[in-house]
């Protein structure tokens, strides 16, 4: 087996999304990777047409991938070393659009799924809240698009303690 230095292992391990003390950088649990899941957005999906697309009743479930897509990617996506504290079950997560449907994100792009645990403080329930915070702001024309996309692909849990919680 190759040996690293504290320093490049924790660099492997940022890469892939494990939170380390080694690593030098600390990132809430309940964010992604951000070199891994960036967030990307539906090109289809424009501040012109929401009234047609997200702002229908339903429009998700037109655009979601299958379950066998986002699971296979869940799974390799774990197996890879991108999950918390080495947990590698598949059912202690949820394989989340970092950017939602409901504000137009991305369904099927890598750059958009990743493992969200499920066992940390801000999990994929917390996030959703948000999620329907956001799809109803946008909706209403209380905020923009760009600016609802903003808020997951910068810091999804600022985004909640600024329009949840605050």
């Amino acid at each position: 087996m190759r040996k690293f230095s504290k320093g490049a292992a924790g660099l492997l391990f940022v890469f892939f999304g494990i939170q380390l003390p080694c690593a030098g950088v600390q990132r809430d649990p309940g964010l992604p990777n951000v070199k891994a899941t960036p967030g990307a957005v539906n090109p289809a999906v424009t501040q012109a047409n929401i009234y047609s697309t997200i702002c229908v009743s339903g429009y998700t479930k037109t655009i979601r991938p299958p379950v066998s897509y986002t699971n296979r990617l869940k799974y390799s996506q774990l197996d890879s070393g991108y999950n918390y504290r080495g947990d590698t079950s598949a059912h202690d997560y949820e394989e989340d659009h970092l950017v939602p449907l409901e504000v137009g994100g991305s369904p099927s792009s890598v750059k958009n799924l990743w493992p969200q645990p499920w066992l940390v403080t801000w999990n994929a329930g917390k996030k959703d809240q948000l999620e329907n915070k956001m799809h109803s702001l946008v909706c209403s024309g209380s905020i923009s698009l760009a600016a609802a996309q903003r808020v997951f692909m910068s810091n999804w849990i600022a985004g909640y303690q600024k329009y949840v919680a605050g």
